[in-house]
């Protein structure tokens, strides 16, 4: 399991990161499509594979929703505790601002890491800020190694089809977030070989979410229920309160919503085929 996740959580992200060093540095038209169309794959995953197995451990259905609300919940309340300390010290985001990232660089904090490079602060603020757009990485890539921890608790312990789509699924959602951490970051001046590498090590926290959704989903049917739920709703809010935004502002168009539309399709037929 371990080996799987770090497949599609660090080379996915770092193939990612190898893409978006080789594109221009003006690339929100690639990304914003990319970026949604991951969404969609991932709303397929949530909906018609992680909810579906979730409600057929029959713990009850209000569990599940619960469950789901508390991944929702908790992911929007630390995004929210992220952003409440990290705005304020970004001169651009004002009253004006989306409530929401409008750039690369905001998705993943970089501007906020920007800002203290460029007043010249002190290594330990420097690192701080570091920390807090390590924060905002993870919270994206802990999830999505739950689902396959929890998948994988399902299937017995053993890495069974489910699981293995799920990590191939996981793999490909990665791609654009990694082009997502690596353009902002070369954007910024970082050396290309040094920002793929940090990019495909902002991966490492999705086989962290592996084992814990594993742990969790081995405990009882109520823990595999329950952390497929939390896994579930911590997706969903990723992908509705933070990537399709984010990607209709990138590129202000009908085109990102179709973008979704071929991701779910494409999830559909991997889930199923």
């Amino acid at each position: 399991m371990i080996v799987t996740t770090a497949i599609a959580g660090v080379a996915g992200t770092g193939l990612g990161g190898l893409i978006g060093a080789l594109l221009q540095k003006d690339s929100n038209r690639a990304v914003s499509l990319l970026l949604s169309f991951a969404g969609g794959v991932m709303l397929s995953v949530v909906c018609f594979d992680l909810v579906t197995e979730a409600i057929e451990t029959e713990v009850g259905i209000l569990t599940v929703i619960a469950a789901i609300a508390a991944g929702v919940a908790v992911t929007y309340l630390l995004n929210y505790l992220i952003d409440r300390k990290t705005n304020p010290e970004v001169g651009h985001i004002n009253d004006s601002h989306p409530k929401t990232a409008d750039d690369l660089d905001e998705l993943i904090h970089s501007d906020h890491l920007e800002a203290h490079y460029a007043k010249n602060d002190n290594r330990l603020s420097l690192i701080i800020a570091g920390t807090v757009m390590a924060c905002a990485i993870a919270l994206h890539n802990v999830p999505e190694g739950m689902t396959i921890g929890a998948s994988y608790a399902n299937e017995g312990g053993v890495m069974g089809s489910s699981a293995l789509i799920l990590a191939v699924i996981i793999g490909l959602h990665n791609i654009p977030e990694g082009m997502a951490v690596s353009v902002p970051l070369i954007g910024g001046g970082m050396n290309k070989l040094k920002a793929v590498v940090l990019t495909a090590l902002s991966g490492a926290p999705t086989i962290l979410g592996a084992l814990l959704g594993y742990l969790i989903g081995d405990m009882s049917v109520l823990g595999l229920a329950l952390s497929l739920g939390f896994a579930s709703g911590a997706m969903l809010y990723v992908v509705f309160g933070e990537i399709i935004p984010q990607s209709i502002l990138m590129y202000r168009s009908k085109l990102p919503a179709f973008s979704v539309i071929i991701g779910m399709f494409v999830g559909l037929f991997i889930i199923y085929m």
